[in-house]
């Protein structure tokens, strides 16, 4: 069998953009474990909130989603919320579900309140705001529209 030269440099380069995707698909990542508050919330919907989705204020990484679990005493869903602990929220902080995307992941918005008490590790949000689906929004809207 002969060796073509062209095929061997073109097999040199795919290695080498495959070694640089990876590279930059490992670089881009956000591995770093947040060392925080645990915080939990419930709502009647998460949509497909996950274990792992980011925590967000202002668009800016602030937690984690520890974990979302179904409440046994009144069908809720919990949600346990990793908060770096040099954030301090206010307890009058509003926590909704929201899409990054039409079809993308779904995160946890905070919307930081103007009390002055502070949420500490453990504690509760009192003020949620449940996921809309697209499905929710396109049925309201027909809804309203025919009154």
């Amino acid at each position: 069998m002969k060796k073509n030269p062209v095929e061997t440099i073109l097999g040199f380069f795919v290695l080498i953009f495959a070694g640089v995707f990876l590279f930059t698909a490992a670089s881009r990542i956000d591995t770093k474990k947040i060392d925080g508050n645990i915080i939990s919330a419930n709502f009647l919907k998460v949509g497909g909130l996950e274990a792992g989705s980011d925590v967000r204020i202002s668009g800016i990484k602030v937690g984690t989603v520890l974990e979302t679990r179904l409440n046994k005493e009144d069908y809720t869903a919990e949600v346990l919320l990793n908060i770096d602990s040099s954030i301090n929220l206010p307890i009058d902080t509003v926590a909704a579900i929201a899409d990054v995307g039409i079809m993308g992941d779904k995160y946890v918005r905070l919307e930081p309140g103007k009390s002055q008490a502070i949420l500490k590790n453990g504690d509760k949000l009192q003020q949620t705001r449940n996921y809309k689906s697209l499905e929710d929004n396109v049925s309201e809207f027909i809804f309203l529209s025919m009154k």
